[in-house]
């Protein structure tokens, strides 16, 4: 593949291991979120068992399933289908390691109902997108996801357009990783590839950052995409160096996701859309399958 020649090896962080780096950030669960959860599936998904110390470089790479467009048709025609459930449950069966779910504050397609019934029916780990705001601070800490994953929003895009400018919020951000920390939930930061942010994101205290490829994906050129696959390996280079775990997405789909798992320090890539609309063609079991096959044969190969 010829983008693994861009690939460098991830630098651990100089007398401290993932865990101990990780221990400021991770304390007891307690609180609403904590109440009647068995703490100890946390970390189980697809019949295997994670662990911090596992979060760096791997072999095995995890992929998450956004199932905000399952909810984009339903919504579309008011109707009470397609449920985001059952496509939670399919997407799980067919070996997605986690969901992904984005509640906006303007509940365009996934709704807290959805973001209820998925913590409570589906086992594997629920990553819950949203804005870094008093009223998803609310939800998160009464549904107590797995993970929640901090990202910009405007009522006016249509997706999310760009990463969280860090810089600019470190006062709230650090409150926000906190208190979701306590409550035991791991904070991601959804950020463009730039050490800048990356820098922040550990200055207020975030474990991860989920690295934006939005650039990669929409490159006009094969050279535009290569300087901008080259920006991402950089910035998840940097992000292990500073201890975080790292992960990926926007954009990825069938042609463009390889060369993005193939960097084998992230540990996990958020796919929605593609998927989505790959299974009107062959059904979400079969798409998420084929997914999960590409991005696992690119980091064997890498």
């Amino acid at each position: 593949m010829a983008a693994v020649r861009f690939l460098r090896k991830g630098r651990a962080r100089s007398g401290e291991t993932i865990a101990e780096s990780r221990g400021r950030h991770y304390r007891p669960a307690k609180g609403p979120a904590a109440a009647g959860r068995d703490w100890s599936l946390l970390v189980l998904c697809s019949g295997r068992e994670s662990s911090v110390e596992q979060y760096g470089v791997t072999d095995r790479i995890r992929l998450g399933v956004n199932i905000d467009h399952v909810a984009t048709l339903r919504q579309v025609r008011g109707t009470v289908y397609p449920d985001p459930l059952f496509a939670a449950f399919q997407a799980a069966e067919a070996g997605a390691d986690g969901i992904t779910m984005h509640l906006r504050e303007d509940r365009r397609h996934i709704s807290d109902r959805d973001v209820e019934r998925v913590r409570e029916h589906v086992q594997c780990r629920m990553n819950l997108e949203m804005a870094a705001t008093d009223e998803m601070e609310t939800i998160a800490l009464r549904v107590g996801p797995d993970d929640c994953c901090i990202v910009p929003e405007r009522r006016e895009e249509l997706t999310t357009e760009g990463g969280l400018d860090v810089t600019g919020a470190e006062e709230r951000l650090t409150g926000l990783c906190e208190r979701l920390g306590e409550a035991g939930i791991r904070v991601s930061l959804f950020i463009d590839p730039d050490a800048e942010q990356i820098d922040a994101a550990m200055r207020v205290g975030a474990p991860a950052v989920e690295i934006h490829t939005g650039r990669y994906a929409g490159a006009a050129s094969d050279d535009a995409r290569a300087r901008e696959l080259q920006a991402v390996v950089d910035a998840v280079d940097h992000a292990r160096g500073c201890g975080l775990i790292v992960n990926a997405g926007h954009g990825l789909h069938y042609h463009n996701v390889e060369p993005i798992a193939a960097i084998r320090a992230i540990h996990e890539l958020n796919i929605g859309h593609a998927i989505v609309a790959r299974a009107v063609s062959t059904g979400l079991a079969a798409a998420v399958r084929e997914m999960k096959g590409l991005i696992d044969a690119a980091r064997q190969a890498a």
